[in-house]
């Protein structure tokens, strides 16, 4: 069975608007209107909670975000605390589960494996965390978090894989709740020059279509949105 995928690749993307954006299109996806869409972007920096609420994994005062240029925003995703800034590749997917015949924890692994077949093609071996440690690793350091919301089987929300941000944000928050952990970076551990940071999100995306198995895939170009 062939199945399709519509990409919009969206440049920067301030968050709110991206989690408008999300719930617009899920519930497109849900009335049957549009098929599965696959959002790639970045955003500025921002800080976002989890439908769990653990505020507390942010380890400065909301007054300080403005001086470190940085926006604090609650979502119903899951997961804890993290952190989306430049030079973070994002991937959210507004699929339907049942069409791909898939379950959450089965969807979620998929995403993992999409972000170590990217790792390793720049020769870097990441893996699953261990138990209760959710997102990608290399050895003890993360290097991509997973937060998804499944909705009446449609999914929104998704992964972000560091190329190369600002890894200094991470310092004040407790990252995915995960206390004496660090992050780190394609960028860190690559041992080869990396191209340009489109070229790595478009190999991301290409990772996705190919552990998710789309057949068709449309790309549209929304940066200009």
């Amino acid at each position: 069975m062939r199945r399709s995928l519509e990409v919009w690749k969206m440049g920067t993307v301030n968050y709110l608007e991206a989690l408008k954006l999300q719930e617009k299109l899920a519930s497109d996806r849900k009335a049957l209107k549009i098929t599965d869409t696959l959002l790639s972007l970045q955003h500025p920096p921002t800080y976002t909670v989890g439908k769990r609420e653990t505020v507390h994994n942010l380890l400065i005062p909301d007054s300080e975000l403005k001086a470190i240029g940085a926006e604090l925003h609650y979502t119903q995703r899951g997961g804890d605390i993290t952190f989306h800034g430049p030079h973070q590749a994002i991937l959210y997917p507004i699929v339907s589960l049942r069409d791909i015949g898939l379950g959450a924890r089965k969807y979620v692994e998929k995403l993992e494996l999409t972000m170590i077949e990217l790792a390793s093609m720049y020769g870097v071996k990441a893996q699953v965390g261990r138990r209760c440690e959710t997102g990608v690793w290399v050895d003890d350091r993360k290097i991509g978090a997973i937060g998804v919301r499944i909705s009446s089987g449609i999914t929104s929300h998704g992964l972000a894989f560091n190329m190369d941000p600002d890894l200094n944000y991470f310092k004040h928050i407790v990252p995915c709740g995960i206390a004496d952990k660090d992050v780190t970076s394609l960028k860190k551990e690559a041992d080869v020059e990396l191209p340009a940071e489109e070229v790595i999100q478009e190999k991301l995306i290409a990772c996705f279509v190919k552990i998710f198995g789309y057949s068709d895939v449309i790309l549209k170009d929304k940066s200009k949105l």
